[in-house]
């Protein structure tokens, strides 16, 4: 268990000094109530006395806090605990009424000084033992406070580090998986240079040329799971010059981007599985000229990002990529591990073509903010 968080003195003496007048208020109108009671008993006389009453408590609660954590009755060695804390309560129990005693004596010293030592010792054992089940009750009270307050702190701390730990996790997952994400496009690139190297060696050297480009801007922004919109719409021009290259004049690109959305924040390479699964799935068996269109607008808290085909739509073979891809389960996954059920990933049959489309909480990124950081659900 931690060690026990001790409330502050100004805390514990207020809740004494509330006590307290309470204590007196209760006494004196108790007083006024009595039928043969003489004369009215002065307010001062309750209110010091309930004060008292009170403050001793209060005075010695962070020592009670410290005996509590030193020796605490969760503990394997309990019975060693039980017996302290018993003796603690006793000399807790004697100190107090000490303190009665001697508030007592100010009070009322011509009745004292009439009292003989057979009486005034009757007097404090009477006393003594009145107030005994009160005083061993306000410190288990204080005590029960102590280990209430630490095993508060120990949840709220556990809770954080858990918190801590599903992040991390989380984090570590979103890594894994764009670590996956980059070797499978890397592989899609090269390959589709090695069908041109021997029938269409410029094309090849170009999409070599705009490959160096792409992987540049993959390194200067690693380490980030979220970038602006900006330099993800960079990234993917570069990768969609590589495929106009390799289809030349059957793919078309067009850009629909607000640019209220372009300082948007948007996890790193995930438009770029869209426009390839379009490209692969969509235009690539389409006869004749391709197109893919790439929109994105702000729809009150959410960004909507899309990315539309002109191709053949959703056949048998692309309704399997749909569910078993591994760029776009790869991008629910981190769609999922980033924003958890906040966001959506739709599939919209057009005609022609397929229509993709995302949203996503709207965020934008701050001038100058460090972009190595990662929002996790």
């Amino acid at each position: 268990m931690q060690r026990a968080w001790t409330p502050p003195v100004r805390y514990i003496f207020a809740a004494a000094t509330l006590l307290g007048v309470f204590s007196a208020l209760q006494s004196y109108r108790l007083s006024a109530l009595e039928v043969n009671a003489p004369m009215a008993m002065a307010i001062w006389r309750p209110l010091i006395r309930n004060l008292v009453y009170w403050y001793v408590p209060a005075a010695l609660t962070p020592a009670i806090f410290r005996i509590a954590y030193r020796f605490p009755l969760d503990a394997p060695g309990w019975p060693r605990a039980l017996a302290v804390h018993a003796l603690a309560a006793v000399a807790f129990s004697i100190v107090h009424v000490a303190a009665m005693i001697g508030v007592s004596t100010m009070l009322t010293p011509k009745y004292i000084s009439t009292m003989t030592f057979s009486s005034w010792t009757s007097w404090i054992q009477r006393a003594y033992l009145t107030n005994l089940d009160w005083a061993l009750m306000t410190y288990s009270a204080v005590v029960g406070l102590s280990y209430a307050l630490a095993y508060n702190r120990e949840s709220r701390a556990r809770a954080l580090r858990a918190a801590h730990l599903e992040a991390r996790l989380a984090e570590a997952r979103l890594k894994t998986l764009e670590a996956k994400l980059h070797p499978h496009f890397l592989f899609n690139t090269l390959h589709a240079i090695s069908t041109l190297v021997h029938t269409q060696p410029d094309a090849a050297d170009r999409m070599i040329s705009r490959l160096s480009d792409l992987l540049r801007i993959t390194f200067s922004h690693a380490g980030g799971a979220c970038i602006p919109l900006h330099e993800e719409l960079e990234f993917l021009q570069k990768y969609l010059e590589i495929e106009q290259t390799r289809f030349q004049d059957r793919l078309t690109v067009d850009y629909d981007v607000d640019p209220d959305t372009l300082d948007a924040e948007v996890p790193r390479l995930i438009l770029q599985p869209l426009v390839e699964n379009a490209i692969k799935h969509g235009v690539a068996p389409r006869i004749g000229p391709g197109a893919i269109s790439i929109a994105t607008r702000r729809d009150g808290e959410r960004l909507c990002l899309s990315v539309r085909d002109n191709g053949v739509g959703l056949t048998g073979g692309s309704r399997a990529q749909l569910h078993g891809g591994v760029g776009l389960s790869n991008t629910r996954d981190r769609l999922e591990c980033l924003y958890g059920s906040d966001h959506s990933l739709t599939f919209v049959e057009s005609t022609p073509g397929l229509t993709v489309e995302m949203r996503v909480p709207f965020h934008r990124v701050p001038a100058g903010a460090d972009q190595s950081r990662t929002r996790v659900a």
